[in-house]
């Protein structure tokens, strides 16, 4: 019985995703010709239609719509075989695809990426910078190898690994009650206006829940996509915030008229750490990059 190649199945994917021969053929770096025939040659070897093909737009049928999951996981698995002839080599070397989040990533990496070159000077890391629900859609569909995130929050079936506590601390305006304050309670926010990121951003799931506890209520049509942007909204007097202790140093201390006041030992605080598919046969590898990732932190 002829098989269908993992091309054709790439392909399939491309245009599945895509819904356009043309951007399919694009994103895989093919004439579209070529990418039709090799569809044309996997419908035939399936015996069934995947598309349906109009003047001016491409649908999945019923039969390619139930055969993408399984399109996916073949992929996947062969990505997998790679991977594991690779561990068994040199491990930690070649190309990683590493998802981040942007609360974490650009207040991370610049502190461990040199410790990781130096660590393992073979390993070339991709970054793809998103939200939390979107990276885990891309791992699980076998796009990213590794995502580094905050795991105190349902990612699902994945494997994850702490690296280290991240404390909350609050912001407020240079005129604010709390300002002078050597350190903040969560009862303190009772009753106060804070500002949040905006939907999406699993910073504003892990807070929103901690202001909800103490009665403070979220500024009414006021949302940001950044935490730059909040920083500037509180030191201009719309409101408080809940900031990351990771982010402090570039965010806060760059903002005039911005305070940031620590909670006491038992304050809020979020887990960052390491994601990845837990039938992944490269466990073992990430473990050791979460040793660095962390040394590399707790030192910088």
């Amino acid at each position: 019985m002829e098989r269908p190649t993992l091309r054709q199945l790439e392909y399939f994917l491309a245009v599945a995703e895509r819904l356009s021969f043309s951007k399919a053929a694009d994103s895989c770096f093919v004439s579209q010709p070529a990418l039709s025939a090799q569809i044309a040659q996997l419908e035939a070897v399936l015996g069934v239609r995947l598309f349906e093909r109009g003047h001016r737009r491409v649908q999945l049928t019923r039969s390619g719509e139930a055969l993408v999951p399984g399109a996916r996981e073949t992929l996947a698995s062969s990505d997998r075989l790679g991977q594991l002839a690779k561990s068994l080599g040199e491990p930690l070397t070649g190309a990683l695809r590493l998802g981040v989040i942007p609360t974490v990533g650009p207040y991370l990496l610049p502190k461990v990426l040199p410790a990781v070159s130096h660590a393992f000077p073979d390993l070339q890391v991709f970054l793809r910078e998103d939200m939390t629900d979107r990276l885990l859609e891309q791992l699980q569909a076998g796009k990213l190898d590794l995502l580094l995130l905050a795991i105190d929050l349902d990612l699902g079936a994945v494997t994850t690994l702490p690296l280290f506590s991240d404390p909350f601390v609050v912001a407020v305006p240079d005129n604010d009650s709390l300002a002078e304050a050597k350190e903040a309670r969560m009862s303190d926010l009772d009753g106060r206006d804070v500002l949040l990121l905006d939907e999406g951003h699993c910073l504003r799931a892990q807070t929103m829940p901690l202001c909800d506890a103490v009665g403070a209520q979220e500024t009414g049509g006021f949302r940001a996509s950044s935490l730059g942007t909040i920083t500037q909204m509180v030191a201009s007097g719309l409101g408080i915030t809940l900031l990351p202790e990771l982010a402090v140093e570039r965010e806060a201390a760059a903002v005039p008229g911005l305070r940031t006041i620590p909670f006491g030992a038992d304050g809020p605080s979020r887990v960052v750490g390491l994601a990845w598919r837990s039938s992944s046969p490269r466990s073992g590898e990430y473990k050791e990059l979460g040793k660095v990732l962390g040394t590399a932190y707790a030192q910088s």
